[in-house]
């Protein structure tokens, strides 16, 4: 199974040399509603990477759970968030690390919309620190057109809404208290500036949980698996443009 911390020191050395692209999924912990448990985009991160890496056969690092949450305040409990610095900075040791190891190719795939601006400044860092680790940051939800359509069905700036937690009862069903949820309309639509969550939603929710399936979700589901796998072939393949 290809996951680094599974593989001895020598397995992780004979796959960078064999050209596997080492891929980190990123995730959160935060509150997502009376309905669904924190970790939900750290389940769905690691869950997507761990399938796509058994089909490619390229390499999954441990998952990094925490994320940066600050737009979810202390209003709710259940919230534990990096900065913005201290995400950066983890992020980017471990792309040094990765890069220590041989890989070249290094994809962060990533589950929680916040964590893309410190994740992006991670990867520019590396690309002049470490000019030959070739990078790429991906989340979830805009891996491809029918991803991006299936997340953002019932809003446009969605959280702990159909598509997640359809997801989860596919995944850990035993996880998600579809009694309990809750249905809000996304009030940031039309909107020109950006607001922490509790001041667009009462319940944590946006979007319309109660429609949730887990039909749908393992629909979704294996959509985004497809297309994190045909990236990571992609990438596998993929040349310097200009020759050394």
């Amino acid at each position: 199974m290809p996951q680094w911390s599974d593989l001895t020191r020598d397995e992780v050395g004979a796959a960078a040399r064999s050209g596997a692209v080492a891929v980190l999924p990123i995730g959160a912990v935060e509150q997502h509603g009376p309905h669904l448990p924190t970790g939900t985009d750290a389940l769905l991160a690691a869950r997507a990477v761990a399938a796509a890496v058994e089909r490619t056969g390229n390499v999954a690092l441990p998952p990094l759970a925490y994320g940066c949450s600050l737009g979810h305040t202390d209003h709710w409990p259940g919230t534990l968030s990096l900065s913005v610095s201290t995400l950066t900075a983890v992020v980017a040791d471990i792309g040094r690390w990765v890069h220590a190891s041989g890989f070249r190719k290094w994809i962060v795939v990533n589950s929680h919309a916040t964590n893309g601006p410190p994740s992006q400044s991670s990867l520019l860092t590396l690309r002049y620190e470490r000019p030959g680790l070739r990078t790429r940051f991906v989340s979830l939800y805009d891996i491809t057109v029918q991803a991006s359509q299936g997340y953002l069905a019932d809003a446009e700036d969605p959280h702990a809404n159909e598509a997640e937690t359809s997801m989860v009862m596919h995944l850990a069903p035993e996880l998600v208290h579809l009694d309990r949820a809750v249905d809000e309309v996304d009030r940031t639509v039309g909107g020109v500036l950006t607001y922490a969550m509790p001041d667009v939603t009462v319940s944590g929710v946006v979007g319309r949980p109660t429609e949730s399936s887990a039909t749908s979700g393992k629909e979704l589901f294996n959509a985004i698996t497809d297309g994190i796998a045909d990236l990571l072939i992609r990438a596998r393949a993929e040349t310097d443009p200009l020759p050394a």
